[in-house]
Formats: C-alpha cells, sequence, structure tokens
C-alpha cells in the first residue's frame, strides 16, 4: 500500500511517498520535476523493495523554503525519518544526481548503489554551448525577464524534455502534460533559498567506489552527456549506459527501458 506522509527536516515538512518493503531504494528528483517524475519506478519496484519518493522544498507537495539549507541534510532527514537504518540505493536525476553523489561522498555508509540519470557535478566549470542552443538559452532568459511563466515552462519543455537540439513538441502526450504541471509549480516557487553545505564532487569521482550506473539520452544537452560518462569513467565501479532517442528525462520518455534498466542494477548490487 503506498502511504504519503510528511517528514520534517530543517525547519520544514517534507511531503514522502513510501510503499513496499524490502531493500530501501530512495529516488530524487530533477530541478524541473517533482517525486512524480518517478511514478512508473516506484510502482513498478514496490513488490519486492521498500520504494521512498520525496518533494524537495518548493517542489511537488513540499513547501517553499526561502532559507538557506542543504539538499543533502534533507535526503538524510527524509531516511531517518522513514526509519531506514541500512544503507539505501539512491536513484536521481539531474540536480537530483548531484545530491546522490555528494550523499556517497559525505555520507557512504548511508549509500549502498548508484543509479544515476544524466547527474548534475557541483563544482564542475560553466559549460560552453552551441548557438542554436544559446538562443533557446537567451529565449529562457527574456521570459524570465518579462515574468512571462508559461513561456518559460514550455522553453523548459523544450530544452529538458524535448531535447535542445531537438524539435519542439518531440515528446507530447501525458510526459509533457505532466512536465508543466511539475515544472509549473517549481517555476512558482521559484524564489527558493540557496544551497549550503555543498560537496564538491567535480574531480572528486574517483574517491566514490560505490556500485553506480550512470545512465543519460544520447539528444541531451552535449555538456551533460559529457560529464555523465567521466562518472562512469572515473568512478571505480560504475557503468556507463546511452540511450538513443532520448533526452534529459527518461523516466518520463521511456519509463518502461528504465525500470528494467533499474530492476538489472538492483540484482547486481
Amino acid at each position: 500500500m503506498t502511504e504519503t506522509r510528511t517528514v520534517p527536516s530543517q525547519g520544514s515538512l517534507l511531503s514522502v511517498q513510501t510503499a513496499g518493503q524490502g531493500l530501501p531504494v530512495v529516488f530524487l528528483h530533477a530541478a524541473v520535476c517533482d517525486r512524480r517524475m518517478w511514478a512508473a519506478q516506484m510502482g513498478a519496484l514496490a513488490g519486492t523493495c521498500r520504494v521512498m519518493a520525496y518533494d524537495r522544498p518548493g517542489f511537488g507537495d513540499s513547501p517553499l523554503r526561502t532559507a538557506d539549507s542543504s539538499s543533502m541534510a534533507d535526503g538524510l532527514a527524509v531516511l531517518e525519518g522513514l526509519g531506514v537504518t541500512e544503507p539505501a540505493v539512491v536513484v536521481a536525476c539531474s540536480q537530483g544526481g548531484r545530491i546522490a553523489l555528494e550523499m556517497a561522498l559525505a555520507h557512504p555508509s548511508r549509500v549502498r548503489g548508484l543509479f544515476l540519470i544524466a547527474p548534475s557535478l557541483s563544482g564542475a566549470p560553466a559549460p560552453a554551448y552551441p548557438p542554436e542552443i544559446e538562443s533557446l538559452l537567451r529565449a529562457q532568459q527574456l521570459a524570465e525577464q518579462a515574468r512571462d511563466w508559461e513561456a518559460l515552462n514550455h522553453i523548459k519543455a523544450r530544452l529538458w524534455l524535448d531535447g535542445p537540439l531537438s524539435p519542439e513538441l518531440r515528446v507530447g502526450g501525458d510526459a509533457r502534460k505532466l512536465f508543466l504541471a511539475m515544472n509549473a509549480i517549481a517555476i512558482a516557487n521559484r524564489l527558493r533559498g540557496g544551497e549550503t553545505n555543498n560537496v564538491p564532487v567535480y574531480g572528486r569521482l574517483s574517491e566514490i567506489r560505490l556500485p553506480a550506473w550512470v545512465v543519460w539520452g544520447d539528444l541531451d544537452f552535449p555538456h551533460v552527456q559529457q560529464r555523465a560518462q567521466m562518472a562512469a569513467e572515473q568512478m571505480p565501479n560504475a557503468e556507463g549506459i546511452a540511450l538513443h532517442g532520448v533526452a534529459h528525462l527518461p523516466s518520463l520518455e521511456c519509463p518502461n527501458a528504465v525500470t528494467d534498466l533499474l530492476r538489472q542494477f538492483l540484482g547486481e548490487i
């Protein structure tokens, strides 16, 4: 049975969905999504694992937090609040991947393995963009300046769901509707507090010796693909997997493929 509850962390409440029993698996969402991006994987694994997905402050059902705080501390608070004492497998995408990697570096005893999709790397240098992507990023900036939040949402869908070098509306249907609904909340709560206690991951990936799979789509930002491949190469017990015809959010685009890969990973650790 699926349960939704709140867990206190750093003066606010985090909305957490949990189901099942067994190996603890915690899901961390991207900055343009919320915990709903993992609905297919949560449902598929609840019969064999204890699955947990939470909304970070200002995303989904978790209230906005304007004070500076630590995303890593939120993840640890969820595990503690749910009474998880054994190491958990962390499944994470994009900004969630950054948090997962920081947890693995700072608290390796709390992490059993990492299943990362297009992870951000704290401490990485600013990327260089080709002209086609620069124009989209400029349009994004203009929409922000004009406070045209609907236009901003659609530009972000083009960048992160379709892929920045792919045609607009490449991904449609329920995946697009869900993206726009999730990211609308993230945009509305854009004035969230800053990040504290970041653990620089870039340059320290070789210290992460946990079993890890790093997945990326070949329609994602070029620098995201390059950094995901680098992470897979530099972590000693990692494997890299490129997905063809997919951008930044495979759990929305091809949920069954992601679930199959995740099942395989869990069976090997």
